[in-house]
C-alpha cells in the first residue's frame, strides 16, 4: 500500500503542474507585434436581399473607409498601403487563385495580396444584407505565413444601415489591431 501512495504522490507531481500551467498560462504570441498588416476592400453581398439597392454599394464603401481608418489610426505604419494591397490583389496571379472571383472574397488570394504587399496578416471582411434593417458583418484575420484565422466574426448589424456598418466593422477593426499587437493572441478584453 506504502508503494501506491508513492506512486500516486510521484504521478500526482509531475502532472498537476502541467495541469496548472494549461490552466492559467497564456497562448504563445505567433507573430511580432510590429508586423505589417494588409486590409482588402470590404465585399459586398446582397444576392439573397428581399430588396437590392444601388445605394448597397455604398455600405461595403464604407465599411473599408472605417476598417481602413480605424487600422490607420490603431495601428499607424503597420497598415500597408491601400494601393500595394490593391496591386497584389488585382494581379494575373491572383485572378488565377480565384478562378475569376473577387480576391477579397478568397482567403488564398488575400494571403497571396498580403505576402505579395509585404504583410504577414490580412484582413477580409464582407457586408451582407438581407433586409434594410438587417446587414451582417463577416469578418477575419488571417496569419498570412501558416494561413491560420485568429479571428474569425459575425455580427448581425440591426436598425440605420449606416450606423451599424460603422459600428460593426469599427469595433471589429480593434478587435484586429489588439490581436496584432499581442502577436496573434486574441482577446477581448481591452487593456487602457
Amino acid at each position: 500500500m506504502r508503494f501506491r501512495v508513492s506512486l500516486a504522490a510521484l504521478l500526482l507531481a509531475r502532472v498537476l503542474p502541467a495541469a496548472l500551467q494549461a490552466q492559467t498560462g497564456s497562448p504563445a504570441p505567433i507573430e511580432s507585434p510590429d508586423a505589417k498588416v494588409a486590409a482588402l476592400e470590404v465585399a459586398l453581398y446582397n444576392a439573397q436581399a428581399n430588396v437590392i439597392e444601388k445605394s448597397d454599394t455604398a455600405r461595403a464603401v464604407l465599411a473599408t473607409q472605417v476598417l481602413d481608418s480605424t487600422l490607420r489610426d490603431r495601428l499607424g505604419s503597420q497598415l500597408v498601403s491601400r494601393e500595394a494591397v490593391r496591386t497584389a490583389a488585382a494581379s494575373d496571379s491572383a485572378r488565377r487563385i480565384t478562378g475569376g472571383l473577387p480576391c477579397n472574397v478568397v482567403v488564398a488570394c488575400a494571403r497571396y495580396a498580403a505576402r505579395g504587399a509585404g504583410a504577414r496578416w490580412v484582413v477580409l471582411a464582407k457586408v451582407s444584407k438581407t433586409s434594410n434593417l438587417i446587414w451582417l458583418l463577416t469578418a477575419q484575420l488571417v496569419h498570412v505565413p501558416a494561413g491560420a484565422i485568429v479571428l474569425d466574426d459575425t455580427t448581425e448589424l440591426k436598425g440605420e444601415p449606416d450606423a451599424m456598418v460603422r459600428a460593426g466593422t469599427r469595433i471589429f477593426a480593434e478587435r484586429v489591431a489588439r490581436t496584432v499587437r499581442a502577436g496573434g493572441v486574441a482577446n477581448n478584453f481591452p487593456t487602457p
